[in-house]
């Protein structure tokens, strides 16, 4: 029998002179040092950039000068331009004419590119953002003996957080408030000093790289793209890299509200501020972790990558035109040699100039595995116990296993739908008595157990890859989420007095407690998000001048704001206290007893409640230690729950929590609705 193929003949698209000079960047690669580099009396400059045909280095006495001293770089056959000035130029400004061809050279208005391996950058605050880079010359730093915290995955409490919101409300009582000083003043209310009282052992700072603070003129149009979004014009939150290797210098500014067509970081000093921040956080065995964005680049501003070598550095389609799945108009092309190396380089200057313990990476799914796996060798050499989060999703894509398999921990948004839900309206989870999507009582008892590949619904190698959280940056707070859910609070409601509408209702605090207890006796790596332990409302305020249509509501996107949306406000902490004393006593319970971080998997058993899908009881065994952990989301019926064999004592209820005994169990327990406890065996003594 003859099988005939009659499938037509597929021809291989003729590739366009563009596509072909595309492809051939991939061969450029050079291990020079790159950047400015003070040597012996002398300043190097280097600058990789395969595809322009003439690049002149640029050096200015301020960055507000229009003069410069300008001088004809000279590229070699890797792509890098360079040059020697004979003198040390510690502390002058600079940047790059890059002139690609057909251009005109004798154009005198023609942007000044920053150095993309600036260790400092002065910033003029427009949307274009204009920088001069900064020489910068390495000098010893005191650390005073502090290194890295070496702390076991499973053990870790992360608290994300924005260093400017921590403490420029004057409620943090802060001196430099909204800086790098302020966040670690002492004998304030605010920032490290609250850090330290709830009992995490990590914080994760939203982006410090230098960014672009700025955005397109409210309802202007510029080479295609219009700002209807954003009437505040502003990047609050930082995920618009705009240098790798430089510290954000609105931190330093110490100034109590954004300045525009300003200068900021012309002193440098974000450099010592920076270090003076996280050794005071070692100081107290707390972890500095990085949020970092190398899936795109700053949008808007002139005089980035995007100028320098647009062809070399970022993914472009057939056309030319940037590919965007980042969402935010540039996508990097991480998988190139050089860009690699960039992003490998600047993670390392991090970790060894800065003593960062970790980072968690926006929209990781962009950033390619070869680039993830050797930077992951290099960063273990450096401290094996680095820690490498990602966000296991963007473009499309959707992988924790993946970054799991290569030793990551990534985000785990299952539990946080599965527990909270994915919406207030119609996704609501576990704690309001629903299941939403596919979960169901199996995947909640995954989720206690880590979310684990070992059962069907898991999705990690280890417990500790996964990073369990309810409320993160993006979206509403469980708070607000809370409060629209539970039908009290209406999302369009213009509320005035955020003070006495951030106080919780009664069924609001026993949400708010039933999550909370869930959230931290699970197996896996812990992240609160800041305010989440005192139920934070984003509150927009109503009297504001910015022409935002929903002034006055709880705000799900603050990425834009600038403002007390976005604030710490201290006093809401005290007005919540109940709740804030619950999350510190399920921290202290979770810090000292193991079996809620290191159980094995087979150290859990599960009982389910005969007559309601949402009563949930497990037993925990870790060595000489058992604890009995219940649950009741059920909205309005109280369930009894058998308890095992013995004597135990109650370490949390739905009142308070703690190591502090609050009473005495044995035979059945009475759990209300929206609510749970933790037992604690006591040992016969006899």
């Amino acid at each position: 029998m003859f099988v005939i193929d009659n499938k037509p003949e597929v021809k291989e698209k003729k590739l366009s002179e563009f596509q072909i000079r595309y492809r051939e960047l991939d061969r450029y690669y050079s291990e020079k040092e790159l950047g400015s580099v003070v040597k012996e009396g002398a300043t190097i400059f280097r600058l990789f950039a395969p595809s322009p045909v003439q690049v002149r280095l640029c050096v200015f006495e301020k960055p507000e000068d229009s003069f410069c001293r300008e001088y004809f770089m000279e590229r070699d056959d890797d792509g890098v331009w360079e040059i020697l000035i004979d003198e040390d130029l510690t502390g002058k400004f600079y940047g790059y004419k890059v002139y690609h061809e057909g251009e005109d050279i004798s154009n005198p208005n023609k942007p000044i590119c920053t150095d993309p391996y600036s260790k400092a950058v002065a910033t003029f605050t427009t949307y274009q953002n204009p920088r001069r880079s900064i020489v910068v010359k390495q000098k010893d730093f005191d650390w005073e003996g502090t290194e890295y915290v070496h702390r076991d995955w499973r053990d870790l409490i992360i608290y994300e957080c924005h260093v400017r919101d921590m403490t420029i409300d004057k409620t943090s009582g802060a001196k430099s408030p909204g800086t790098y000083k302020g966040m670690v003043e002492r004998d304030i209310k605010g920032g490290l000093n609250y850090i330290k009282s709830l009992g995490v052992n990590a914080v994760e700072l939203l982006p410090v790289h230098e960014y672009g603070y700025c955005e397109l003129p409210y309802g202007t149009i510029k080479n295609g793209v219009i700002n209807n979004i954003n009437p505040y014009e502003r990047n609050h939150w930082g995920y618009m890299t705009a240098a790798y290797f430089a510290p954000a210098a609105y931190y330093s500014e110490n100034s109590p509200s954004f300045r525009w067509n300003r200068w900021i970081g012309k002193s440098g000093r974000q450099i010592e501020d920076f270090k003076e921040m996280v050794k005071a956080f070692h100081k107290e065995n707390i972890a500095v972790i990085l949020d970092v964005v190398y899936n795109h680049f700053s949008e808007y501003e002139l005089g980035n990558l995007k100028q320098i070598d647009k062809e070399y550095y970022f993914r472009l389609d057939e056309n030319g035109n940037f590919e965007s799945r980042s969402w935010c108009g540039n996508d990097l092309k991480t998988e190139r040699p050089m860009v690699r190396r960039l992003i490998i380089e600047s993670l390392l200057y991090w970790m060894t100039e800065y003593h960062i313990d970790g980072f968690r990476f926006d929209i990781a799914t962009l950033i390619d595995w070869e680039t993830i796996e050797r930077f992951t060798n290099e960063a273990r050499k450096i401290n094996p116990d680095v820690i490498l989060i990602a966000e296991p999703w963007g473009g499309g894509a959707y992988n924790p296993g993946g970054f799991s398999d290569r030793g990551w921990a990534a985000w785990n948004d299952q539990i946080r739908n599965g527990i909270k839900g994915e919406n207030p309206f119609n996704g609501k989870g576990w704690i309001f008595g629903k299941w939403y999507g596919n979960n169901s009582p199996k995947r909640i008892k995954s989720y206690v157990n880590g979310t684990l590949r070992r059962d069907e619904y898991g999705i990690y190698n280890k417990k500790e890859h996964s990073v369990n959280y309810i409320e993160s940056h993006d979206n509403y707070t469980l708070g607000d989420f809370i409060r629209i859910a539970s039908g009290e609070v209406d999302a369009h409601k213009i509320i005035k007095n955020v003070d006495e509408f951030v106080r919780l209702s009664p069924r609001q605090l026993k949400l708010n407690k039933l999550a909370a207890l869930f959230l931290l006796t699970s197996q896996g790596m812990i992240m609160i998000h800041e305010g989440q332990e005192f139920a934070r409302s984003k509150v927009i305020p109503y009297n504001i001048k910015a022409p935002d249509p929903r002034k006055g509501t709880m705000d799900n996107d603050s990425y834009n704001k600038d403002n007390k949306t976005n604030y710490i406000n201290y006093a809401q902490a005290e007005t919540n206290k109940e709740l804030l004393d619950y999350y510190k006593g399920l921290i202290e319970i979770r810090n000292k007893y193991e079996a809620f971080r290191r159980a094995n998997y087979n150290d859990i058993a599960f009982f389910d409640h005969v007559k309601s899908e949402f009563g949930l009881a497990y037993l925990l065994k870790y060595g000489e230690e058992h604890f009995t952990v219940l649950f009741n989301a059920e909205q309005e019926v109280n369930l009894e729950f058998p308890l095992p064999p013995g004597n135990w004592e109650i370490l949390a209820n739905d009142k308070q929590a703690g190591v502090k005994k609050l009473g005495e169990a044995s035979g059945n327990i009475i759990v209300p609705p929206v609510s749970g406890c933790i037992l604690r065996m006591i040992r016969d003594r006899s």
